[in-house]
């Protein structure tokens, strides 16, 4: 079957380092528009949190309180979630039971 354990491992990680680059994104943007420097582009910021990163950028928002205002983030980064652990929670069940 093409779900194994080491496939799951392999989405945990891809999940997880893309988190933490979607997170660091995120806090440069908020430092780059606090310096009036240029900055990251949105659509960078929503499709890296889209794609994989939506733990490290919905955390980053509130850590750096960055694009709490904006509703299409937090909608990104829900979406994001639901369809990340969606697909974890599914692959986890059919490996592990």
């Amino acid at each position: 079957m093409f779900f194994t354990k080491g496939f799951l491992t392999f989405l945990l990680y891809y999940f997880g380092v893309l988190s933490v680059v979607t997170l660091v994104l995120y806090l440069i943007d908020k430092i780059k528009a606090i310096n009036g420097a240029w900055r990251v582009p949105e659509k960078t910021l929503l499709v890296c949190s889209f794609l994989g990163g939506a733990a490290g950028g919905y955390l980053a928002m509130y850590l750096g309180w960055h694009k709490v205002r904006k509703w299409y983030f937090h909608a990104v980064n829900i979406l994001g979630l639901f369809w990340q652990l969606g697909v974890l929670g599914y692959i986890a069940w059919k490996v592990l039971l």
